[in-house]
């Protein structure tokens, strides 16, 4: 793939098998997710190979649990759910155009286009590719240009799987990612930053194509003065390190009451010794891959030491014969000008900030931009309502974190500065579904009572 032509000729190809297939049977999609969750399965262990040769170290059993595992179990929820999903919905119908009906036709919208990021270059790619295949669309995928072996295999794969004209895979670099972002899709989705999703959403909006935004942001995790801390720790823990901190939905800080830090501090210390027991050496602990990374989080870091924040690494960087393994480390009670406070971590450093009360924690959540996620750990029904009612992200859990995104019948997406739309699940379906309106007049109908000339009096005897 060298240039634009080339991918204008893969996009019309899968057009004319659009044209010629308009809306395919429940069958024929639920074969095309089976070969989707075949593919995954029985290529599993190459699958994490690649994966860790791209990022320089990530055990095999993180990337089953990351990227193996939600794929499946979304696809088997997807599969039994379908029928039910593509049946179409009854509307009502004003009483003064009865006997009408009136329907809902849940159709496909064309071909799709994914352009995936590359924390997690496997799911990012096929979850949103599940849910278009599901509504009857045709897909295009752009893997990132940063996780080579990855989107090779990715290709080679779906190749093997799947006819070009139903799914196929477009690798490149940075120039081919712009290609393909300017192609006129009916939907066009992003995952990855929202510097580069602007971009994205310009060169889409030039065909007036709509898009999906997953952008992450700066996921906060309030600990309120009820919550039991090792818990807690552990589960901040499990959420912040998977991956090396390198999930659009890990805990970026923690806000917690200033009079228990010093405990969540040494709660956190034994932690990341019970999940890592050889630090950064340990087979479970991931890298960072990418020089432009990691000087960009050692830049966060120099200027937070700088401004006189407690650094404390829990660990020593050890370096790879490609990526590194950066410690897990503690900022502690950063200041908001600070850059650690205005980019989205996306790493292992993890600022940690003593506030005055619950409440406090709230107001710093709602007085900045809408993350794609938000994490609380309480047992108080008052405390989660409150903020429920008073803050906004793309989702909440409580008591744990990440989680929410396995659950296949919840939407996942951002809203604000962390995206637009959502998929997975129902919610997917409809992300790359046109839902019709249809209104079917019955021969014998009281609609011509409408009709003018209109007298006043009539009017009001009907209500209008």
């Amino acid at each position: 793939m060298t240039d634009a032509r080339a991918l204008q000729a893969r996009l019309d190809r899968q057009r004319q098998a659009f044209a010629a297939e308009p809306l395919p049977s429940a069958a024929i999609r639920r074969d095309r997710l089976a070969r989707l969750a075949r593919m995954t399965r029985h290529h599993r262990e190459e699958i994490a190979q690649a994966i860790h040769q791209d990022v320089g170290h990530r055990a095999e059993a993180e990337t089953r649990l990351a990227e193996v595992v939600p794929l499946l179990l979304a696809i088997r929820h997807t599969r039994r759910h379908l029928k039910r999903w593509m049946t179409p919905r009854r509307a009502a119908v004003p009483w003064r155009l009865k006997p009408g009906r009136a329907r809902l036709y849940r159709q496909p919208l064309g071909v799709v286009g994914i352009i995936a990021p590359a924390n997690y270059p496997w799911s990012l790619a096929l979850m949103p590719a599940l849910d278009a295949l599901a509504a009857g669309n045709r897909v295009m995928i752009k893997p990132s240009e940063q996780t080579p072996t990855t989107s090779a295999l990715l290709a080679e794969l779906v190749e093997r799987y799947f006819a070009p004209e139903e799914l196929q895979v477009v690798t490149g670099d940075a120039d081919i990612g712009r290609a393909f972002a300017a192609l006129s899709f009916d939907h066009l989705l992003f995952t990855g930053s929202p510097r580069v999703g602007r971009k994205v959403a310009q060169a889409a909006a030039a065909n007036l194509t709509p898009v999906t935004l997953e952008l992450g942001g700066k996921a906060p995790a309030i600990v309120a003065d009820d919550a039991d801390l090792t818990h807690a720790a552990r589960r901040i823990a499990f959420g912040k390190w998977l991956n090396a901190g390198r999930t659009c939905i890990a805990p970026d800080h923690v806000l917690i009451d200033a009079a228990r830090l010093p405990a969540f501090i040494e709660a956190i210390r034994g932690v990341v010794k019970d999940f890592y027991p050889h630090g950064t050496a340990s087979d479970d602990y991931s890298a960072v891959p990418g020089d432009a990374t990691r000087s960009r989080l050692e830049r966060l870091l120099d200027e937070a030491r700088d401004h006189g924040c407690r650094v404390i690494e829990l660990g020593e960087r050890l370096e790879l014969g490609h990526g590194a393994k950066l410690p897990p480390t503690l900022v502690i009670d950063p200041t908001a000008n600070l850059a650690i406070m205005q980019e989205e971590v996306f790493g292992p450093w993890l600022p940690v900030i003593g506030v005055r009360d619950f409440d406090a924690a709230l107001a710093k959540v709602a007085d900045g931009p809408s993350p794609l996620a938000l994490y609380a750990f309480t047992d108080d029904p008052g405390r989660r309502w409150r903020l429920l009612e008073q803050t906004r992200s793309g989702g909440v859990v409580f008591n744990d974190t990440l989680w929410h995104y396995t659950v296949p019948a919840l939407p996942f997406g951002g809203i604000g500065e962390s995206g637009m739309g959502a998929y997975h699940g129902e919610a997917g379906f409809l992300r790359f579904t046109h839902q019709r309106s249809v209104f079917l007049q019955a021969r014998h109908n009281a609609a011509g009572l409408l009709d003018p000339p209109w007298r006043r009096w009539w009017l009001r005897l009907l209500g209008l």
